[in-house]
């Protein structure tokens, strides 16, 4: 049972109206996440504005969906896991991709290395160590990259927390979170 009830979208008025119409316009739908997150139009329109520039980034819908899986699996958000599987095969990527980022694991050395930055950004909180910076930039990943990937990490942190204070009941399919090693 969740903390706070989510909005009905029937129900809602103003900018909450107005922010849900745009998230059923664009998913078909409303996550139970974004529904709740319309008690507060100003996180729901802040959610949808970082969600929107990210989707700007050079970093692809992919890879972004790698990094929030394996983010959402090391903070052990089930929502998130749930969401961003259904999420990743929309922008690409395989069941079994999906489940390797979970484990913090990608097929391309390139997309590891942003995955295992993302993951020591998360278990850090942000303090990553020179060596740490040496072997993404080694690996190929660019100075916007790098900046993308805190950016993206930060993005899944918000929804990850979001969802531990209020419980949201999962409306994906479910998803088993998995143990990782650290990164």
């Amino acid at each position: 049972m969740p903390r706070i009830t989510p909005v009905n979208p029937d129900n809602a008025t103003g900018q909450a109206k107005e922010l849900l119409g745009v998230v059923k316009s664009k998913l078909g739908g409303t996550p139970n996440l974004l529904k709740t997150m319309a008690h507060s139009p100003a996180v729901l329109k802040s959610y949808l504005d970082y969600s929107g520039a990210l989707s700007d980034a050079s970093l692809s819908a992919a890879v972004r969906e790698q990094i929030a899986l394996a983010v959402a699996n090391a903070n052990k958000c089930g929502y998130c896991a749930a969401a961003h599987t259904v999420i990743g095969k929309g922008a690409g990527l395989t069941g079994d991709q999906a489940a390797a980022a979970q484990r913090g694991e990608a097929e391309d050395p390139k997309t590891q290395a942003i995955v295992t930055l993302a993951l020591q950004i998360n278990e850090n909180r942000g303090w990553i160590t020179d060596e740490q910076f040496k072997a993404a930039t080694e690996a190929g990943v660019t100075q916007p990259e790098i900046l993308e990937t805190v950016a993206v990490v930060t993005f899944n942190l918000l929804t990850n927390y979001l969802n531990h204070v209020i419980e949201t009941e999962v409306d994906f399919p479910k998803v088993d979170l998995v143990e990782t090693a650290n990164a």
